[in-house]
């Protein structure tokens, strides 16, 4: 072994040592914050599907959204003219529940104003999300490339005072003490009964596995646990909390050794211990899944419920805690059109899914059209895809689910809790 890879191995056990040392030295964590609700008005089944981004000829991805203080919903994704692309920001738009309609596109961060700030070269950006904290400000989490892949990602973050309309700012989150690299966000962040923050990451880089880190508001780590070790497979853990104590977190299995399942880990002390990985009924095609857990201890899920493939989107209920999962509603399947994909065929079909979820006129429609077969259309063949699926329920008891679709669109999805019910129920009807 040469005196230089003698250097870097010995940097690399230096840094998960201190890692290690870290983890075992971490403070008592404070009870988990539970979402404030408000009581839930009797109201009629509600299911509605819209279009989040409205800008074409562009690719999207990775959607997150939050809550706003005045009941709006405001999502934010990547967009540029590919993934990893030096023009790809990240955008913006808010939903209006009392008019059904988004807004236009905003832009939240750019790469080259991420870069003049941070004062290092910034190679490309992905996956926002936005969390509020204790003290009624919002704050982003994105990640940021300066070299290399995703693998080489660190994570910069911004505080908003006016509910995403401007931020501050962008900083860097110190998570590693080797180069700082290979910290990406995905899921939502949570909030501690002290105000602290927990903000599930992953690391990618040689080794793939989940982590929590514990913030102060300000965006310092005070502690960082592994949720998973290292070649289990597991990336974008989301936390769904079920007490004050309790929750169980969802991942991504990302590992060529079978079956494809969504891998879980749970706390019973909030977060002081976390159970050892096992894998869970919901198939999985090592792609992103989303979930929250409901006041009366249901859970909610939304994946691809399939082992390879990401043509078909699917929202899952468990109703004992994430033992035991059934389908409520097939968001989105194509897995037949999928078969005969040509690009005539995926016109026709695009037209006629694009056109139920907001395209306004026909010129607007053919554009729509046009914008997914540049997107998913190659030599002819055309695949379909609805993946990183991101879900929230609001304080007043509704569900807003945003999504790629076809990585032309940010698909968004607003259903009550009439609906999930009358949902159940048809579905217990029907295997029974």
């Amino acid at each position: 072994m040469s005196w230089q890879r003698r250097i870097l191995l010995s940097l690399v056990l230096l840094a998960f040592s201190c890692g290690f040392y870290k983890a075992l030295s971490r403070p008592a964590a404070a009870s988990f914050k539970m979402q404030a609700t408000v009581p839930v008005k009797v109201a009629s089944a509600r299911y509605e599907t819209h279009f989040a981004s409205s800008k074409l000829f562009t690719q999207v991805h990775a959607a997150s959204s939050i809550e706003l203080k005045d009941g709006r919903i405001r999502a934010f994704w990547f967009s540029g003219s590919r993934e990893g692309a030096k023009d790809v920001a990240i955008h913006s738009a808010v939903f209006d529940p009392a008019t059904g309609q988004w807004s236009a596109e905003s832009i939240a961060a750019t790469r080259e104003q991420t870069q003049s700030t941070l004062h290092r070269y910034i190679a490309k950006l992905g996956n926002p999300i936005v969390g509020r904290m204790s003290d009624g400000r919002l704050r982003m989490y994105y990640v940021a490339v300066s070299l290399g892949g995703w693998a080489g990602s660190s994570i910069t973050t911004m505080t908003s005072s006016d509910e995403g309309a401007t931020w501050s700012a962008p900083r860097r989150l110190i998570t590693s003490p080797f180069m700082n690299i290979s910290t990406l966000v995905k899921g939502a962040p949570i909030l501690y009964g002290d105000g602290t923050i927990g903000l599930p990451v992953y690391h990618e880089f040689i080794s793939k596995f989940g982590e929590m880190l514990h913030l102060s508001q300000e965006g310092v780590v005070l502690d960082k646990q592994r949720l998973a070790g290292g070649g289990q497979g597991t990336l974008q853990p989301v936390v769904l909390i079920q007490s004050e104590r309790q929750a169980k977190v969802l991942m991504r299995y990302s590992s060529a050794t079978g079956p494809h399942r969504v891998v879980a880990v749970s706390t019973q002390d909030a977060g002081v211990h976390w159970s050892a990985p096992e894998k869970t009924a919901l198939r999985n095609p090592d792609a992103a899944v989303t979930g929250v857990t409901l006041p009366d201890g249901r859970m909610l899920a939304v994946l691809n419920d399939q082992e390879l493939g990401r043509d078909t989107l699917s929202l899952m209920l468990s109703q004992d805690g994430g033992v035991t999962w059934r389908a409520v509603q097939l968001l989105e399947d194509q897995q037949s059109a999928s078969l005969q994909a040509d690009e005539a065929h995926f016109i026709k079909n695009a037209a006629q899914l694009i056109g139920k979820s907001g395209a306004a006129s026909h010129s607007r429609l053919e554009s729509s059209v046009e914008s997914a077969r540049r997107t998913v259309c190659h030599d002819g063949h055309c695949r379909y895809e609805f993946s990183y699926p991101y879900l929230i329920r609001t304080s007043g008891g509704d569900f807003h689910l945003v999504y790629t679709w076809n990585r032309t669109f940010i698909k968004h999805v607003w259903f009550n809790l009439a609906w999930l019910d009358q949902r159940a129920v048809e579905v217990d009807h029907a295997l029974h």
